[in-house]
C-alpha cells in the first residue's frame, strides 16, 4: 500500500487492504498491521511521523523508504513463484460431506454462493473506482482478475451442486458402521496414492 506514494496510518493500511488485495490474497487485522509497521520502521523500510491535526487526536503516518521500495522492488522481481495455498472451508465441508446429508449439503453451497456473489459485486465496484488513479493501473487488474476469479467459483459452486447428488448415490453403496461412518474396503490404501503410485497392484494389506 504505502509504495503507491501516499503517507498512511494502520487504520489506513487496513482499509485499503479491505479495498484491494483483500479480494485475492489476504487482509490483516489492525494490530497485525501495527506489528509488521514497527518491524519494518526497526529495519528501515519505513518511516513514520506524528501529526497533529487542531481539535482531532494526533495520528501517526507512515511512509516507504527508499530501501523499503528497493526490497519490495527485490522481492516481486526475484522472489520464486508459488504455487498458492488454498484454504477452502466450504471443500473441507464436502469432503467431510459422509458425515453430513445431500441436503444440507447444498445448502452450504448455496450460501456460499450468496456470498461470492457479493464479493464479486464488491471487487466489480472497487474496480470501477479505481479509474480515478491512473497508478492504480496494476490495482485495477487485479480487482478485475478477482471479478472472473468469483464468477469461475459460482460457477464450480453451482456445479458442486449437482456433483452432490451423484457422491451421495455413490457413498450409498458403501458398508456403514454403527456411527453412521463407512467401512473401508481397502483399509490403507491411500498410502500409495499419497506417494505417487497410481498403479493397481495392492499391497498385502489390500488382497
Amino acid at each position: 500500500m504505502l509504495s503507491f506514494g501516499e503517507e498512511l496510518t494502520g487504520n489506513d493500511l487496513k482499509k485499503w487492504a479491505d479495498w484491494s488485495i483483500g479480494f485475492f490474497y489476504w487482509s490483516p487485522s489492525v494490530s497485525q498491521v501495527y506489528a509488521e509497521l514497527k518491524k519494518l520502521e526497526k529495519l528501515g523500510f519505513v518511516r513514520s511521523r506524528a501529526v497533529s491535526e487542531p481539535g482531532a487526536r494526533g495520528r501517526r503516518v507512515y511512509a516507504i523508504t527508499e530501501s523499503g521500495i528497493e526490497a519490495v522492488r527485490t522481492w516481486s522481481r526475484e522472489a520464486p513463484v508459488e504455487i498458492p495455498v488454498l484454504k477452502h472451508g466450504v471443500m473441507l465441508r464436502m469432503y467431510m460431506g459422509h458425515l453430513n446429508d445431500p441436503e444440507q449439503l447444498k445448502a452450504i453451497v448455496r450460501d456460499h454462493i450468496v456470498n461470492l456473489e457479493d464479493k464479486l459485486r464488491r471487487a466489480g465496484e472497487h474496480a470501477e473506482h479505481s479509474d480515478r488513479e491512473p497508478g492504480w493501473g496494476f490495482s485495477q487488474m487485479s480487482l478485475r482478475w478477482a471479478e472472473r476469479y468469483f464468477r469461475a467459483e459460482i460457477e464450480l459452486s453451482n456445479q458442486l451442486i449437482e456433483d452432490i447428488d451423484s457422491a451421495a448415490e455413490r457413498f450409498a453403496h458403501s458398508e456403514i458402521d454403527e456411527f453412521g461412518m463407512p467401512r473401508p474396503r481397502n483399509p490403507g490404501s491411500w498410502r500409495g496414492l499419497s506417494n505417487g503410485d497410481t498403479s493397481d497392484e495392492a499391497g498385502p494389506e489390500q488382497q
